[in-house]
């Protein structure tokens, strides 16, 4: 790694975003709009911990609304009634985490250990 990705982070995956954002704005209007609700929802969420992960995610998430655009499938149909839920299960498949997700997990895991160790009086 050199002294400038050292500072700056490495250099593929800024390059790689950079294509990822050209290929959001080649899409149309609606899918594109939608590309950039879930692009925010997905970096406030999603693996904010793994560059790599994060960049895997933007990627598939860009070539899905391509097909969907090219088949002409509408953006509801792609996304579904409910697009937080789309976007939660669209993480799910990525490695990395979140604070949020690690809070959620603290959260499950410091419940379940009060109720391994019972009620007492």
């Amino acid at each position: 790694m050199s002294w400038i990705e050292k500072v700056t982070g490495p250099l593929e995956q800024k390059k790689a975003y950079r294509d990822y954002k050209a290929r959001v704005k080649a899409l149309p209007g609606g899918y594109r709009q939608a590309a950039a609700a879930l692009e925010r929802y997905l970096m406030f969420m999603g693996p904010s911990n793994d560059g790599k992960s994060l960049i895997a995610m933007l990627d598939d998430l860009v070539e899905l609304l391509e097909q969907s655009a090219a088949a002409g499938t509408p953006v509801r149909d792609v996304l579904g009634a409910n697009p937080v839920e789309f976007a939660e299960l669209f993480m799910d498949n990525y490695g990395g985490g979140s604070w949020i997700r690690k809070e959620r997990a603290r959260l499950s895991t410091s419940i379940e250990r009060a109720v391994a160790q019972g009620q007492e009086p």
